[in-house]
């Protein structure tokens, strides 16, 4: 059943992706997939193949993207990673948006900021955070959503508490240095979405963290389309 879904969704997929192709363009830096057919392709393979863990990130804009418009928000994107890479204890990657736009994806492990057990930050924790919300303030054209992950110790209801209230910590520490609360969202996963063997203390660590998304807005994409964003 479950190859018949995947083998299905390839098929549906690949379907809107042809019968789309007269608007679609890439890039080979920073680029999209343009329109409706782009977004359904990434979020429809993510949601089946990876049991809803693959969802699309960031806000849905609607309507077409460009890839011209993908490749100066790439250059943008970019230039912000290069600066995140630089906090300790941060692991920062490349990822993409709903809209088929470059976005960033953070990890901090819960060790880097929480004591065990706990949703405080903890001392060391707070002077990356303060790097970080510095980034921030560099791009407010951008939306961040936060998760909180723990491992499977406990029930699901305290992990899922931690989990938020770990979420909600760095929230409202980035919340108290600068950043808009009406650009954060978060939420807690529990141990729901693990990224290693919970079995193994090692496995355990690398599932006890926080990860935040920075994607583009609506302001960012707008200014992209008519050239404006430096």
């Amino acid at each position: 059943m479950k190859s018949f879904k995947v083998l299905t969704a390839l098929v549906l997929c690949s379907t809107i992706l042809l019968s789309s192709c007269s608007t679609t363009k890439n890039s080979t830096k920073g680029g999209v997939i343009g329109g409706a057919g782009g977004a359904l392709l990434g979020a429809g393979i993510g949601a089946l193949v990876g049991h809803g863990k693959g969802a699309a990130i960031g806000a849905a804009v609607g309507g077409a993207v460009g890839a011209g418009t993908g490749v100066l928000i790439g250059k943008k994107m970019d230039k912000q990673k290069a600066e995140l890479e630089k906090i300790e204890g941060a692991k920062v990657e490349t990822v993409t948006d709903v809209n088929n736009l470059q976005a960033i994806k953070v990890t901090f492990d819960s060790g880097i900021l929480f004591t065990t057990g706990k949703s405080d930050l903890n001392a060391s924790s707070k002077a990356a955070l303060l790097k970080f919300a510095a980034s921030l303030k560099e791009t407010p054209e951008t939306d961040i959503t936060i998760y909180g992950h723990t491992d499977n110790k406990g029930s699901r209801d305290l992990n899922l508490k931690l989990s938020n209230d770990r979420a909600a910590s760095v929230s409202s520490f980035l919340n108290t240095n600068g950043i808009l609360k009406e650009r954060m969202t978060t939420e807690g996963k529990a141990f729901d979405e693990p990224v290693a063997d919970n079995a193994t203390e090692a496995g355990r660590a690398q599932n006890r963290r926080v990860e935040i998304y920075i994607t583009a807005n609506k302001q960012m994409i707008d200014q992209a389309q008519q050239g404006t964003l430096k």
